[in-house]
């Protein structure tokens, strides 16, 4: 009989101030060496956005979220589409109700308006 074993998190709360460090030297890097080239910049940036990345999924809510998006995923892929044929078909249909109401409504206002008209004088 095998038992499931539960992941541990340890030391969470120094790994989130760790990222917020990250992102920290991050805003702090790019304002202070603005005078260097944009792909510098955004190389350093993205590296930084990496180890924050892995460091926080390291983290029980990090682990979360990467579990949810992991589920997100796989029902996206079991969504079906509609094909263009039905897109267009719906589309027809709807503004043909549109049509329907608006002339429904607009035969209302007249008979109400010419009726308020003839009470009014």
């Amino acid at each position: 009989m095998s038992t499931a074993e539960e992941k541990v998190y340890r030391l969470d709360a120094i790994k989130w101030l760790l990222v917020i460090l990250l992102v920290a030297v991050g805003v702090y890097g790019n304002s202070h060496y603005s005078d260097q080239s944009i792909l510098y910049r955004a190389v350093a940036l993205l590296i930084l956005a990496a180890v924050a990345i892995v460091v926080s999924i390291q983290t029980e809510k990090g682990a979360a979220t990467l579990d949810l998006i992991r589920g997100a995923l796989v029902e996206w892929r079991k969504v079906v589409f509609p094909t263009r044929q039905e897109i267009n078909q719906t589309t027809l249909m709807v503004v043909g109700v549109v049509i329907v109401t608006a002339l429904i409504l607009g035969i209302f206002d007249a008979i109400f308006s010419s009726l308020a008209s003839f009470i009014i004088g």
